[in-house]
């Protein structure tokens, strides 16, 4: 069973106890909790998520990125230590690797970026809503502000959708098409073509 986040639960019971204390329709509280909620919960959940990921995984490449060339330097005169060390930095060194490739791939600090604008978007206008303050101050009472405020929401939604796959997802799908690098001294022309230049006329 997933750990609740206090944080969310706090949110949710103030936001529900807020709903309560709004003269709105039964149509207008199921939008607030089935719509804006639910996206304002479930995106300040993702952004946590991506952000203790972000951090740990970029605190594991930068930690023992410095670690390695420590122990790289250090040269015992006991062989089984010396032994036990390369294996050490051989490990290290594969954890580094894997956390950058890990962060590079899933673009989780991109990712919080992306949820955390979002989701402080909503709860901004939440919150403006609830208050009628702002660009809902001019109406007299909530039910007449809501559907201004339900186009807010919708809107901040779609650009939420459109920014995710035109930049996050984007991202990812670029991380995945690894160029082949070739090792090793790359062979003469000369031996590709079975000839010498001066033979080939296609060559100047």
């Amino acid at each position: 069973m997933a750990k609740k986040d206090p944080y969310v639960e706090f949110l949710k019971e103030d936001f529900n106890d807020l709903f309560g204390q709004m003269e709105l329709t039964p149509i207008q509280r199921k939008f607030l909790a089935s719509r804006w909620l639910d996206q304002v919960l479930w995106m300040e959940k993702k952004a946590n998520q991506c952000r203790d990921r972000h951090y740990r995984l970029r605190l594991s490449a930068i930690i023992l990125g410095v670690i390695v060339p420590i122990l790289i330097g250090i040269n015992p005169g006991n062989p089984k230590v010396a032994k036990a060390l390369q294996y050490a930095t051989i490990s290290l060194s594969a954890i580094v690797a894997v956390s950058a490739a890990v962060e590079e791939f899933f673009h989780y600090g991109e990712r919080w970026y992306h949820y955390r604008r979002t989701v402080e978007s909503l709860k901004t206008y939440g919150w403006q809503f609830s208050q009628l303050s702002g660009r809902y101050a001019k109406y007299p009472n909530h039910t007449t502000a809501f559907q201004d405020f339900a186009n807010q929401v919708e809107e901040v939604i779609q650009r939420d959708v459109e920014i995710y796959v035109t930049q996050v997802a984007k991202n990812e799908e670029d991380s995945t098409q690894t160029p082949v690098l070739v090792t090793g001294p790359l062979p003469d022309i000369d031996d590709l073509s079975g000839s010498s230049g001066d033979d080939d006329p296609s060559l100047p």
